[in-house]
């Protein structure tokens, strides 16, 4: 079972049909992306569940969207046959860091029922500042390494609050809608919980492609 933040919507949603079809919310890229289906079943009961965690936030249940790249791409490579019931959790990225980080927190109780809560995103995620060779931005170093040295020191209220963290900070997260997962994540983790990262790395000089895992 697997639940994804990653989808974005105006307001707090969970996907709860049956059968989510796969979203392509994405253009230029290649034909393949496009041709790409990703059948995973849905898991209504456990949309329920989210939803009962976080009624006080004004959380609804949404049938219409479905798996969106955010998920499917992440999950076709960890689950390739497709046979995980697997929904999403909007991202309403008008709602300020703490927001994130606390609905990470109270949806926590979910993997003691066997869920897996994924955050898809960038800690560095700049678009504009793309290079297509084999350079990078010292700012893209600077805070991917910032953050990973926050999180190993569990320091989450600066990762939280990461604007105060200078200018890198400002270039690396031009806009907060691929830095939010990641919130989400911590806000999940257990207290002393094992922190581990399974892949990092710098892509096209702004991305960064460090993945944070949480637990053994």
């Amino acid at each position: 079972m697997s639940i994804s933040a990653h989808w974005y919507f105006e307001g707090l949603a969970v996907t709860g049909m049956d059968k989510p079809r796969t979203i392509h919310d994405f253009y230029g890229f290649p034909d393949e992306l496009f041709k790409m289906e990703y059948p995973a079943p849905g898991a209504p009961a456990f949309a329920e569940s989210a939803k009962e965690l976080l009624t006080d936030k004004g959380i609804e249940i949404e049938n219409k969207w479905g798996l969106d790249h955010g998920t499917w791409s992440v999950l076709c490579r960890m689950y390739p046959k497709a046979d995980i019931p697997t929904f999403q959790l909007s991202i309403d990225s008008s709602k300020p860091p703490r927001y994130h980080y606390e609905t990470g927190k109270r949806i926590k109780e979910l993997r003691s029922r066997g869920v897996l809560i994924m955050g898809s995103g960038n800690i560095v995620h700049n678009l504009r500042m793309l290079k297509f060779d084999d350079t990078s931005f010292d700012w893209v170093h600077e805070f991917d390494s910032k953050v990973k040295e926050l999180i190993d020191k569990r320091d989450f209220e600066s990762v939280i609050d990461y604007k105060n963290q200078g200018q890198a900070a400002l270039m690396s997260v031009p806009t907060p809608d691929h830095y939010f997962p990641l919130l989400y994540i911590l806000g999940a983790a257990s207290k002393d919980e094992e922190i581990n990262y399974f892949a990092e790395g710098i892509s096209l000089g702004s991305l960064s492609m460090r993945s944070v895992k949480i637990g053994g």
